[in-house]
């Protein structure tokens, strides 16, 4: 392997680490020899999967529960961390929240529910990484990922989600105003990250995944493959190649970009 792919000996932050593509990056990163501290608010979650990596890889992960939209929360989240590691190499933000009325239609979603995810998609990766980032800044290195989407990059063709639901959830499903809100805001926040702190040493840099199976119907697939160039919807895996490299040292001069694994989408 080309050695500045090489992680191991990092230590990495990754936010809504118990999640479906969080476990998977914390997996991966300890499997490449990586110290990794799995964050999510579900605090029993991470400390389990922490637990289950920790003896699959033989590293020594932890699990630390955070509620990134209660600011004394994270304060607390990112001391712990510097208080036990004394510093981060990486810090991914991948944490993201779905509301009790997520899927609502645009014409009836409650300001309450845009709130809620606004706290954690916005709001929480302003804490970790004024908590997390000055330290880095003051060390004068490290590598910021944000998670983004390809909605946040460009709007969802509404007609894919006629019939569309998640077959273990019922109901119908499609991508909120507030979640390509959000997720624009992330591609906006990495740009002025990437100017703010590079000249600190800093990199900051998004990626932005295309549509990953997780459950989704068939119809859904079906429609959704039809306007992917490769085909397919993403699998979770997909992801991990571009997480690993802009994590690692291989991405040195790589600064404010969105790295979009999106098996084409948005090539047409």
């Amino acid at each position: 392997m080309y050695k500045r792919f090489d992680v191991s000996g990092k230590t990495i932050v990754v936010t809504g680490g118990a999640g479906i593509l969080g476990s998977l990056y914390c997996t991966r990163f300890a499997e490449e020899g990586a110290q990794v501290i799995i964050s999510d608010i579900a605090g029993n979650k991470c400390a389990d999967l922490a637990k289950k990596v920790s003896r699959a890889t033989g590293t020594d992960c932890i699990g630390l529960s955070v509620d990134l939209s209660d600011e004394m929360s994270v304060v607390g989240w990112a001391k712990r961390i510097i208080d036990a590691f004394g510093h981060v190499d990486v810090l991914v933000n991948n944490a993201a929240t779905k509301s009790p009325n997520f899927f609502e239609p645009l014409e009836s979603f409650p300001l309450a529910d845009w709130n809620e995810v606004v706290s954690v998609n916005m709001t929480g990766i302003f804490l970790a990484v004024r908590e997390l980032g000055r330290v880095m800044a003051q060390r004068g290195k490290g590598s910021i990922i944000n998670v983004s989407s390809i909605y946040g990059v460009v709007g969802p063709d509404q007609r894919i989600y006629e019939g569309s639901f998640y077959d273990d959830m019922g109901g119908t499903i499609n991508t909120p105003f507030v979640y390509s809100a959000t997720k624009g805001a992330i591609v906006a926040m990495t740009k002025y990250l990437a100017a703010y702190w590079g000249p600190k040493g800093i990199r900051t840099n998004t990626l932005t995944p295309g549509g990953v199976y997780s459950g989704q119907n068939e119809t859904f697939q079906k429609k959704y493959e039809d306007k992917v160039p490769l085909g397919r919807m993403a699998e979770a895996e997909d992801m991990v190649g571009a997480m690993i490299y802009l994590a690692s040292d291989a991405s040195s001069y790589v600064n404010g970009q969105s790295i979009v694994v999106d098996g084409g989408w948005t090539a047409w």
